[in-house]
């Protein structure tokens, strides 16, 4: 079920009202009705990869106890890797399986073999990557004592099965959304109206700005060899604002969305296209994934406290999971790979600390410098975008090729007056962000002291969403 389709527009509504009739009832009953919405808005994708979900999560469950519970600390590592194990092993073979067998065939080829694996054939289950990562941080945070372990069997399944955020994140923590969930949660009307203006902003992102981007973002990455540089440039730039308006925008939602249950989730993001160096950049982009390898990963390996060959190799050790980590393809590994060199001179100059806060916190424009290092910055990884969208590493650098060789007249398709209202959008777009920057997202805080304003830009993006919206596409984050 996706949350820009006619389905969840009838799932969300039933299910707010059956939730908060039972508000005065029982705590249990509001959390057992919204598991069991939950995996129904899971089984909605396919019934049978809820058995997969199901498994996971009494895994993580059982073996959280035995950890707990056990007195020998050989008896506590034994749990704790054998949960590791088997998610690590449930993602190798539905995630990674192909591409390791694939790339095996290809290298023996060069050494004169013919070797022709037999691949699955098997869909990727809808969320896998996140939802693991989900019990083993619970299991990790026990290991470490630094929470008990979920008795009741209803709460946990429901922090691992949340529907806002089960196929695309955040990334909860236990130590976060566990306590919420064994809360009484009375109805708050703020804190409701606050999640529907979210939901409101994270739709516009999704279907009118990341959409409409996807449609010529598509056709330039698919048609590349027949088209001139600038044009390709302009291709790579759409492509950086369809996924940050398709990822972000599915984020708002999913924190609007649990906001209306009285729930809050992690942030995920926090206008990372107004960053000034790549260790900004990924402070603000995809949060709980970014935080998530640096708790259970980057510091576990020494993070930067070591000499400099073992902050360079944390670095990269970092970059190269998460690279394999969106997609078993060479082209996220050097996606990887090229953000992991732009953190260098950061990590090299011990600069990766530095603009801790957003750009021109207390005025309302940047200044020169500000302009020049977010014009870098958003070059750099525009640039690794390429490798992110490309369907191969050959796609990738044709596509750059192409970019960098080919007539860098802008063709004239993209320079037609019928652009204008898609640019017109796009600047609209940027400029509320920027206007919110320093708010949780851009419009929190619009507007909040005059009414007439206030629901005159909430009539005027349901307009433009009305008018522009590009409905039913599926959201990138889906297929990681």
């Amino acid at each position: 079920m996706l949350f820009n389709s006619a389905g969840f527009a009838i799932f969300l509504p039933v299910v707010f009202a059956l939730y908060w009739g039972l508000s005065r009832k029982s705590l249990k009953l509001q959390n057992g009705l919204l598991l069991a919405a939950s995996y129904y808005f899971y089984a909605c994708w396919d019934w049978r990869f809820l058995f997969v979900l199901i498994f996971s999560t009494l895994l993580d469950y059982y073996t959280g106890i035995r950890i707990e519970n056990a007195l020998k600390t050989n008896h506590r590592r034994f749990w704790l890797w054998l949960s590791i194990i088997i998610n690590a092993g449930f993602l190798g073979v539905f995630k990674y399986y192909n591409f390791f067998a694939d790339s095996f065939a290809e290298a023996s080829s060069h050494l004169g073999l013919s070797i022709h694996p037999k691949l699955l054939e098997i869909v990727l289950p809808v969320g896998i990557s996140f939802y693991t990562f989900h019990g083993l941080s619970y299991v990790i945070d026990i290991h470490k004592s630094r929470i008990r372990a979920e008795r009741n069997f209803v709460d946990y399944s429901l922090f691992v099965s949340f529907f806002p955020l089960l196929v695309a994140g955040p990334i909860e923590r236990a130590t976060h959304l566990l306590p919420q969930l064994k809360e009484k949660r009375p109805f708050d009307q703020a804190k409701a109206t606050d999640g529907l203006r979210q939901i409101l902003w994270g739709f516009f992102k999704k279907v009118v700005i990341a959409d409409n981007c996807a449609h010529f973002a598509n056709l330039l990455f698919d048609t590349h060899s027949h088209s001139g540089g600038s044009t390709l440039v302009l291709g790579a730039m759409l492509f950086a604002i369809q996924i940050y308006g398709d990822f972000s925008g599915y984020s708002d939602i999913a924190l609007g969305t649990a906001r209306l249950f009285g729930i809050d989730l992690l942030r995920n993001f926090s206008h990372p296209y107004f960053s000034r160096n790549i260790a900004e950049f990924w402070r603000r982009w995809h949060i709980s994934l970014s935080s998530w390898f640096r708790d259970y990963l980057y510091i576990p390996l020494g993070g930067s406290k070591g000499g400099t060959w073992q902050k360079i190799r944390n670095v990269f050790i970092i970059f190269l999971v998460s690279g394999f980590w969106h997609g078993a393809n060479w082209t996220f590994i050097v996606w990887g790979l090229l953000h992991a060199i732009y953190m260098m001179p950061s990590v090299l100059l011990n600069r990766n600390r530095r603009h801790m806060e957003i750009v021109a916190q207390h005025r309302s424009l940047p200044n020169v410098p500000e302009i020049l290092s977010m014009a870098v910055t958003f070059s750099l990884v525009c640039f690794a975008w390429i490798f992110f969208r490309a369907e191969n590493l050959s796609h990738a650098l044709d596509y750059i090729s192409r970019m960098c060789s080919g007539p860098m007249a802008m063709e004239s398709t993209f320079l037609h007056s019928k652009m204008y209202p898609f640019y017109i959008l796009i600047v609209f777009f940027f400029c509320i962000e920027w206007i919110g920057r320093r708010q949780p997202y851009a419009i929190a805080s619009l507007f909040l002291s005059n009414v007439t304003l206030r629901w005159g830009f909430y009539y005027l993006l349901l307009a433009i969403i009305l008018v522009f919206a590009a409905l039913n596409q599926q959201f990138i984050y889906f297929q990681f």
